[in-house]
């Protein structure tokens, strides 16, 4: 399959039906079809080949997406670009990854017109909602497309070409591309439609809160084909969110682990919004407590859906399903609920050594993955793909195990991991204990510099608002829960923690400090 091809299954089967709903507009079936044909049209008549790089810059928007349908619907390649980023991580991502298209919105206009001379490889510029007469090479959507056939153009493709170049995220140094292929993203899906399950005649209401740029996007794409509706939330308000659910019968969402965090400090969440509509909450990016997981299934319902995957295979390594948070009729055991569920059918997952053997079970190593979830490769990196995917296997980086009943358990990022007085220390273990305190929002545990250690385990913690706890306390809990070596040397306390736009926290940008200060010392 093309990767319209999913879209198109949804027009064949509820052309009438709202493929989208925006600021309470409905888009049908065929009326986002009908833009994307034209789009794609477009941009085959301009002479762009397949595989040609497009990138959109918008907030949450249905015409952006749309935008994004007709690139895949020419077989081209989306380059997914954050709205927040910095102009110049976009520049980076724009230049480094070859774009020649860009579609954006009228309120980016100013930041793009600053970088327009730094991106000579762009031929084509389209404002998506509105005209630009100070910018005589950038033309609206509304006129690019006015001429283009409504008709779908007969496009070839292989399963095998690239339709999405992604940024890794740059968590150590620039971002690299990750280039997926129709075949990587169909497995997505497979996987995504086997976890999510509906009746033959339901129609899934999808919620796109979280960015479109990243995983809301790529989540929408089961709904569509299933001929559902996409929700859009152009906004990050959580009351604009929480009261689409209801308004709309939302069924399914994303959102990262801090966002759940957040509305859980909501008094009365559970009775102030009918979550009776909704089916699956998917959480994943970055690990979750499982305190505030339980906290989730008693007050939004056993609806919580865990899942595990990475830019270089998608979204769909693992899924908990929502009733796998259960056993025996109660909430599963804390070791299930901290595991990220068991490995998708489309996929085979071992954990391995640092000799690329495969270890017993429970025994910890990488995480290991292989199967058409993977990526193609990296942009214009073959050094960097071949030290990634060995022998067929793509290893993540991602230390873990499996367990008897074949659930995967992280433990922690491989570089993650502190090495103090020759102890190793898994930071996911230590967060799991301080999540537990109630005072505490959230937090991230770094190793620091230490001169009788090598490293000290530090951890830096987030509060919620007129909640308190001191460092002697924390240190305190985790030393009963994990012992000495495992326990924070020191705790500092910070307003808010450094995140990336999908939520995960920067340990990079905290351990940075700590290193650098360590160094003026010297």
């Amino acid at each position: 399959m093309a990767m319209i091809d999913f879209f198109d299954r949804g027009w064949r089967i509820n052309p009438q039906g709202a493929a989208f709903i925006q600021d309470d507009r409905h888009y049908s079936f065929d009326e986002v079809g009908d833009l994307s044909c034209r789009i794609a049209n477009g941009l085959l008549a301009a002479g762009f080949p397949k595989e040609t790089k497009g990138a959109i810059w918008a907030l949450n928007d249905v015409t952006a997406w749309t935008c994004t349908l007709g690139l895949w619907r020419a077989n081209m390649c989306w380059i997914p670009v954050g709205a927040h980023n910095s102009a110049e991580e976009n520049n980076h991502l724009l230049d480094s990854f070859d774009c020649e298209i860009l579609f954006f919105q009228k309120a980016f206009a100013p930041i793009i017109a600053e970088l327009k001379p730094r991106l000579p490889k762009i031929r084509l510029w389209i404002c998506i909602d509105g005209d630009l007469p100070d910018h005589a090479d950038t033309q609206s959507l509304d006129q690019w497309v006015g001429n283009q056939s409504a008709e779908k153009p007969e496009v070839d493709f292989d399963a095998d070409d690239v339709v999405m170049v992604s940024a890794t995220g740059g968590t150590t140094g620039l971002p690299k591309g990750v280039m997926n292929t129709h075949r990587s993203i169909q497995t997505f899906c497979a996987h995504y439609m086997m976890g999510c399950v509906y009746d033959g005649n339901e129609r899934p209401v999808n919620l796109a809160a979280a960015p479109m740029t990243h995983t809301a996007g790529v989540l929408s794409i089961p709904c569509t084909a299933r001929g559902g509706t996409v929700v859009v939330v152009t906004k990050p308000d959580p009351a604009l969110m929480l009261g689409a659910i209801p308004k709309y019968g939302v069924t399914e969402f994303f959102l990262p682990p801090t966002v759940i965090y957040r509305l859980l400090d909501i008094p009365e969440l559970g009775s102030k919004v009918d979550f009776s509509s909704l089916k699956y909450l998917m959480y994943g990016a970055a690990p979750m407590s499982v305190d505030k997981l339980k906290q989730a299934i008693e007050v939004i319902g056993p609806v919580m859906m865990g899942g595990y995957g990475q830019t270089e295979a998608p979204a769909a390594i693992s899924y908990m399903r929502p009733d796998e948070h259960f056993a025996d009729g109660k909430v599963a055991s804390d070791s299930r609920l901290s595991s990220v569920g068991r490995p998708n059918p489309l996929v085979r997952v071992e954990i391995m050594n640092e000799n690329n053997e495969i270890v017993g079970q429970g025994e910890t190593g990488e995480i290991c993955v292989r199967g058409d979830l993977l990526m193609k490769g990296y942009y214009k990196a073959p050094d960097k793909t071949v030290e990634t995917i060995v022998d067929g296997w793509l290893h993540t980086g991602d230390i873990g195990c499996l367990d008897a009943e074949g659930y995967l358990h992280i433990t922690d990022r491989k570089k993650d991991m502190i090495i103090t007085g020759g102890f190793n220390v898994y930071p996911s273990e230590v967060e799991q204990v301080i999540w537990g305190h109630p005072a505490v929002q959230d937090c991230a545990v770094i190793g620091v510099p230490d001169e009788k250690w090598g490293e000290a385990v530090k951890a830096v913690v987030e509060l919620n608002q007129g909640q308190s706890v001191t460092a002697d306390e924390l240190i305190a809990l985790c030393k009963d829960k994990l012992g000495s070596v495992k326990a924070p040397k020191s705790i500092d306390f910070i307003e808010t923690l450094p995140r990336s736009p999908v939520g995960k926290v920067l340990k990079k940008d905290l351990r940075a400090g700590y290193w650098q200060e360590a160094e003026r010392k010297i």
